[in-house]
């Protein structure tokens, strides 16, 4: 059984933490457990409440994942936050992000000199926070190493089910794609709502 922490704050984005979770929910050998600094009740931007444990109990050798929303905004400065989330990051088996959470992320300098992306709509912000992180705005998902960084929002679930397939295949991918009857965008180079595409 693998740990899949889903590591979530005031304020983040419901879909880019949902999305994922959907996609990972339906494989046998995820666990998944939600993770904030205190622990508690967390509130998504839109108001969803999720119950948390505190970041002290994640199993550090789990698959992390940080979604973003507007409370990445604050949250960028949050020196206790973003400590625990670079020892989270490292130890890591996996680390993924997606829209700005790539932005806290870069925060703890473990981005630098690795590929990344992030929210299109946000990008020069979450550029600014790390400029020595490699950038990539035409893609819809980014893999390098250990890390996976998306796009905004519902990229989430596109990179989800691209890390489905690097782990177990394609067909369980898709699969789990028609099961929720999704279209996938499954070319991650190419993200429809980069300006440099329109």
């Amino acid at each position: 059984m693998t740990n899949v922490n889903l590591l979530v704050f005031d304020d983040f984005e419901t879909l880019d933490l949902f999305g994922p979770v959907e996609i990972f929910g339906q494989i046998d050998s995820f666990k998944l457990n939600y993770y904030s600094l205190q622990g508690g009740i967390v509130l998504s931007h839109q108001k969803v409440s999720i119950i948390t444990n505190s970041i002290n109990e994640a199993d550090q050798k789990g698959i992390l994942l940080i979604p973003g929303g507007q409370g990445t905004r604050t949250l960028i400065n949050n020196a206790e936050f973003i400590s625990h989330l670079n020892t989270l990051a490292k130890e890591s088996i996996y680390c993924l992000t997606v829209c700005t959470g790539s932005a806290l992320l870069a925060k703890t300098n473990i981005l630098k000199g690795h590929r990344a992306t992030s929210n299109k709509l946000a990008f020069d912000w979450v550029k600014s926070v790390d400029p020595e992180a490699e950038w990539i705005e035409e893609a819809r998902w980014v893999v390098d190493g250990k890390f996976y960084t998306s796009s905004g929002i519902s990229a989430g679930i596109d990179m989800a089910l691209g890390f489905v397939t690097d782990l177990f295949g394609q067909a369980t991918a898709q699969k789990i794609a028609d099961h929720i009857e999704y279209v996938w965008n499954s070319d991650k180079t190419k993200d429809l709502f980069c300006r440099k595409q329109q």
